[in-house]
């Protein structure tokens, strides 16, 4: 039996929680070195892509910046165009919103990186759920979970347009004639929907790979029939085997509904990594990496969280507070709103501090800071090919903890053995004939999307 290849993608943490700037190892979130290295190091790790998440705004606390947030969160398409510059051969995919962009301008922007990079972009359709974000905007406010995904449904069907707006051969560049294009192949885009109503001629011809490969990350029923109906990858939470197998299988199988083959779509969870020489060192290394990524803010947002209120004055080193929860609203994901959930959740964490000797800051760690890959490289090499074997993953976008040299040890000592198993490439493929770097789409053996019908029709007329 022929062994699935891994895919590998590269996620600069920039703006997470996996961060730990204050360490003497880490660099600058914002330098263009940081950036240029991380890249280059995917790279040379003959990765399949490089990851950025973007934030429109900077997260708040308590009316406070978040501390991780302060200087981290520079644009992505400027960062896209820059990292291309310093590859050849690996892809770059950035997060955009569906929700605060306008469709004419963002696809104009990507297929400009995504040609002058010959074809290796990717973008990664987020719909910005909230007010918080919305309040940056001129229009404010922000879309009702029902109209989201029909938002971003719609500009993902009018980029495409645009981006197919020009046929195979428009381009004439004839000198003697003095005929730069073939108008009759060069169509208006005349849109209107429920979202948008946009009269448009795209500026640029179709890239080499068509256009970028579409990522998505939704996990809710709405998300995964958008994501099988339009995404080409993935960017799952699902990094356990079995959960990862169950959300597998769930997936692939609503891509028939959308006239889709299970390889026209890529799953890639997200997967943090401590390695040492031995399991046992990983899972030190692990233990104080975790408390290192749980900083005091953190903790105490986390509690505050849980608890439905502010907690004035909650010692980080200290004990859980002895008040009970309250009704609060629901803050970062972490319980129901129903005042008896939340006690119920308060007994747990006070009882488990208790048996453990935990401050709040090491309770807190220990519950949310744990890493998805801990051990040796071979261990790690070996669960890594486990999931991409067993259909939990098709691979795995992996976050380091330090900028921009945490990916290092990884390629250093975990690659060779991926090669060494057959399951990750051991050089990028080139155009056989120009011998020139393949496009993004081709690197991760995903289809190149039709032309339109119109097209069709025009050869099979022209034949």
């Amino acid at each position: 039996m022929t062994q699935r290849q891994a895919r590998l993608v590269a996620h600069f943490p920039g703006v997470n929680s996996t961060t730990v700037w204050s360490d003497p190892d880490s660099g600058s979130q914002i330098d263009f070195a940081s950036f240029a290295h991380f890249a280059r190091t995917a790279e040379r790790g003959l990765f399949d892509y490089v990851f950025l998440a973007e934030g429109l705004r900077l997260r708040e606390h308590g009316g406070q910046i978040h501390d991780l947030d302060v200087a981290g969160r520079p644009a992505t398409l400027a960062i896209l165009a820059a990292m291309a510059s310093v590859t050849q051969h690996i892809g770059v995919v950035g997060t955009l919103s569906s929700t605060f962009n306008e469709p004419y301008e963002l696809a104009r922007q990507l297929a400009t990186i995504d040609t002058l990079s010959g074809g290796r972009v990717g973008w990664n359709v987020v719909t910005s759920p909230d007010a918080f974000h919305g309040a940056n905007f001129r229009r404010g406010g922000f879309l009702p979970y029902e109209d989201r995904y029909t938002r971003a449904e719609e500009f993902v069907a009018l980029a495409k347009q645009l981006w197919d707006s020009w046929e195979t051969g428009a381009v004439l560049a004839d000198r003697g004639s003095g005929r730069f294009i073939d108008e009759q192949l060069v169509h208006p885009v005349v849109h209107s929907g429920p979202q948008f109503d946009v009269r448009a001629t795209g500026s640029l011809p179709r890239s080499p790979q068509g256009y970028p490969v579409i990522v998505q990350a939704g996990d809710s029923p709405a998300g995964r029939d958008f994501a099988a109906a339009n995404a080409e990858i993935i960017f799952s939470r699902h990094a356990d085997f079995a959960a990862g197998q169950q959300f597998y299988r769930d997936v692939k199988g609503r891509l028939r509904a959308a006239g889709r083959t299970e390889e026209s779509l890529l799953i890639l969870p997200a997967a943090t990594f401590v390695i040492g020489d031995t399991d046992a060192d990983a899972a030190e290394a692990s233990r104080a990496i975790g408390f290192a990524q749980t900083t005091p803010q953190t903790a105490v947002a986390w509690v505050e969280a849980i608890w439905g209120r502010e907690l004035p004055g909650l010692d980080p080193d200290g004990p859980l507070p002895a008040t009970e929860p309250g009704a609060g609203e629901q803050r970062l994901g972490q319980v129901s709103t129903r005042v008896e959930d939340r006690v119920a959740r308060a007994a747990q964490l006070r009882a488990r501090a208790a048996a453990e000797g935990l401050t709040v800051r090491q309770l807190v760690a220990a519950e949310t800071a744990s890493h998805t890959f801990v051990g040796s490289p071979e261990t790690i090499a070996a669960e890594i090919d486990r999931h991409v074997q067993g259909r939990a993953s098709d691979g795995f976008v992996l976050v380091p903890h330090l900028t921009p040299g945490g990916l290092d040890p990884f390629v250093d000592r975990v690659v060779p053995l991926l090669q060494e198993r057959g399951v990750l490439r051991e050089r990028y493929e080139t155009d056989p004939e120009t011998g020139s770097p393949v496009t993004l789409r081709r690197t991760l053996g995903l289809p190149q999307p039709p032309r339109p019908a119109r097209d069709a029709a025009k050869r099979e007329a022209a034949a």
